[in-house]
């Protein structure tokens, strides 16, 4: 993968990520808060598969919609 597909690939999840750590912090909802922390920090881990980065950030992504805790 590019550098500029790893940047912007990251920005988004990251983002996503950060909204997700600010609305379980606010709620008190633990499945947000880790699934934000997750977003944000695994672009730094998979960095060389496009299709692993955007599946592993689409499935973070839908975890909270699923596991209502």
């Amino acid at each position: 993968m590019s550098l500029t597909a790893w940047l912007f690939w990251g920005l988004v999840f990251s983002s996503v990520g950060f909204g997700y750590f600010i609305y379980g912090k606010k709620q008190g909802r633990a499945v947000p808060l880790v699934c934000g922390i997750a977003l944000m920090v695994y672009p730094y881990f998979v960095g060389s598969s496009a299709f692993a980065m955007i599946g592993i950030g689409v499935v973070l992504i839908a975890i909270p919609y699923f596991v209502r805790l």
